[in-house]
């Protein structure tokens, strides 16, 4: 298996992860069918759409290839119907769910910091750090940020679980790993994503958060 046949499955993995992150997040907002179609499939390729068109990839790949939103779109009506037909089931052990809806966004975020850093590199830009890091960041939480405020909520990277740091840390290692040939392209793939993997879910079995002014009115936060 070669390295860009690894590339796409974890890509398509990834915008697997992201789509059901965005139905969960339809469906909690007690949208339709198609509104959580339109959430699911923004969250899935969002994110890559903004990369692409800050690289200058256009059409962004969302388009020029559609397997991408082809899959958010069956994966959106896939867990908008189970959801359907299963909901006092998911209600019942909710906690349990939000626990595995939390490790799919969190591997759909290790799996876009990645591709971000790839089609940046693609494009022309592996010399400039910079760039690469930023277009990974956004590939990762893009398409979240996009979600959350179609839903109409503050979005989580703004306040919630180290989320965008994470997704720093892992580009910056990915891209180090990378520029000086320290590993081979596919161990350096799995040390990038897994090191936002790890940190996500250390922040969420920790309750891990960046430091914010709180109770600045008297109130208090959880």
């Amino acid at each position: 298996m070669n390295i860009d046949t690894i590339f796409f499955i974890i890509e398509i993995i990834g915008t697997i992860a992201f789509a059901i992150t965005g139905v969960i997040t339809a469906i909690e907002k007690k949208f339709d069918i198609l509104g959580a179609i339109v959430l699911g499939t923004v969250t899935a390729v969002g994110g890559g759409i903004l990369r692409d068109i800050i690289l200058g990839h256009l059409p962004p790949m969302a388009f020029r290839n559609p397997v991408y939103a082809l899959t958010a779109l069956i994966t959106s009506v896939a867990v908008f119907v189970l959801a359907y037909f299963t909901g006092k089931k998911i209600v019942r052990h909710f906690d349990i769910y939000s626990q595995v809806i939390n490790i799919f966004d969190s591997l759909g975020l290790a799996v876009f910091v990645v591709t971000g850093i790839n089609t940046a590199a693609e494009c022309g830009f592996s010399d400039n750090a910079f760039l690469s890091v930023f277009v990974a960041v956004l590939t990762g939480v893009g398409g979240g940020v996009l979600r959350d405020v179609l839903a109409g909520r503050v979005s989580i990277i703004l306040h919630r679980r180290v989320y965008a740091l994470a997704a720093i840390l892992g580009a910056l290692i990915y891209s180090y790993l990378l520029e000086y040939n320290i590993f081979s392209q596919t161990v350096a793939t799995l040390i990038g994503a897994g090191s936002v993997m790890i940190i996500r879910m250390l922040a969420t079995v920790f309750r891990w958060n960046l430091p914010s002014i709180k109770n600045i009115e008297g109130e208090t936060e959880e």
